[in-house]
């Protein structure tokens, strides 16, 4: 193909995504801001993209992988650069709704330490193979050397091609999905052949061979060595399997100190959206707290770690679909008088109708967690409008080499 039939193009920004946008719009994956690149277009994409004139921001991938995996979206970008523009990604969604505040230093997670991944594992005539996607692609990549994963969940790999072996069709890759526990690997498959006597003997028998502390095929429990515990504070929690669960320990304690500085002295304290206790239980050491979630058995886990933690405050825990029956202003007063402090850390979608009782409530302290800066600004918005400060930002990269930004948030009544 001659260049004559190659499309030149100048890399003015990075979408949410993570692809550089050139004028059109044009879509570029792997670029940066001020590139100029070359490649042949297909709608609004490029592809086969070369870099013509390379950013001063582009350093080598980390991971050998990186071409071919669709696992991460950055890493030619330098750190410094992939910091400033998550930190711009919230501070344009704060702007778009007439908004700015204080940002703290962003924090992010160390290489090689999330703590759960699924892979893709499909049979092959000679065994199978286990991975991640190809960008915008069915084809899965091998991925040994990956350099975002626990190590212990590279080491799962294994594991999950001869669960495959065992139990996948031919037709039908499985998705299996690894956790890492106090007490080894908690493994959730998906997609695999209806459960037998002969499958289940044999899925026991590997659960065995690679340190599988609990197995789960699809929804039935099959090998269960001991609880796969997280511990949230004091107390050990044992998720669901596939329950929701922070990305990394580090980027979980780092959310959670900043929630404890907003929430300092506060004896009642309300956690919206509380999954297993994440907030709930170490906020317990000093406080009361009032936790809702919508996922009974998540409810299930978090009262049983409570009653297994020590030292702990009473806790009172809630299954409530906050979407469709947020908790009302007249509902906040569990122990007899109004909670000091909220928490609140919603799916991606945010909280529209939850925020809006909030507002109402006029309760003192916000502590808002947010792993979508697009909501959360909306919500924002309308705390400001209630009459609260946005004191301060601080975003945590949890997600290192990805377009996805998390964060929490500080807001206090101005009055």
């Amino acid at each position: 193909m001659t260049d004559a039939a190659r499309t030149t193009a100048t890399i003015t920004r990075l979408g949410h995504q993570g692809d550089g946008v050139a004028e059109g719009p044009l879509f570029a994956p792997r670029t940066l801001p001020g590139e100029e690149i070359s490649g042949i277009r297909e709608g609004s994409q490029l592809r086969e993209i070369r870099i013509e004139t390379p950013s001063e921001h582009r350093v080598q991938p980390s991971c050998r992988h990186y071409k071919s995996c669709g696992g991460c979206q950055l890493q030619h970008a330098s750190e410094s650069f992939v910091a400033d523009w998550k930190v711009n990604v919230v501070k344009t969604a704060l702007a778009a709704q007439g908004l700015e505040t204080e940002f703290r230093p962003i924090h992010t997670s160390p290489a090689q330490s999330r703590r759960r991944a699924t892979f893709a594992v499909r049979r092959t005539k000679k065994g199978a193979m286990a991975g991640f996607h190809g960008r915008a692609s069915d084809v899965i990549t091998p991925i040994p050397d990956c350099q975002l994963l626990d190590p212990t969940l590279i080491s799962a790999i294994a594991l999950a091609e001869a669960l495959a072996i065992a139990g996948a069709s031919r037709k039908t890759p499985l998705s299996v999905t690894v956790t890492t526990s106090e007490c080894g690997l908690d493994v959730l498959v998906r997609q695999g052949k209806p459960l037998d006597g002969p499958l289940r003997l044999e899925l026991a028998q590997l659960a065995g061979q690679h340190g599988v502390t609990r197995l789960t095929w699809e929804d039935e429990q099959v090998a269960m060595e001991q609880p796969p515990i997280q511990r949230f504070g004091n107390a050990p929690v044992c998720p669901p399997p596939g329950s929701f669960l922070q990305a990394t320990t580090d980027g979980e304690a780092a959310l959670l100190g900043a929630v404890r500085e907003i929430t300092t002295g506060a004896k009642r304290i309300l956690d919206l959206f509380a999954g297993c206790g994440t907030f709930t239980l170490p906020l317990a050491e000093r406080a009361e707290v009032y936790a809702l979630e919508g996922e009974a058995e998540m409810i299930a886990a978090l009262e049983a770690g409570w009653r297994r933690g020590k030292e702990l405050r009473q806790v009172k825990a809630e299954t409530r679909d906050l979407f469709r029956n947020p908790l009302l202003p007249e509902d906040m007063k569990p122990f007899g008088a109004h909670y000091e402090a909220v928490v609140i850390d919603p799916p991606r979608a945010g909280a529209e109708a939850q925020v809006a009782q909030l507002a109402k409530a006029r309760l003192p302290v916000v502590a808002y967690v947010s792993c979508n800066p697009i909501s959360f600004a909306r919500d924002a918005k309308v705390l400001v409008g209630a009459g609260y400060s946005l004191n301060w930002v601080q975003v945590v990269d949890q997600f290192r080499w990805s377009a996805h930004t998390e964060l929490v948030a500080s807001f206090t009544l101005a009055d």
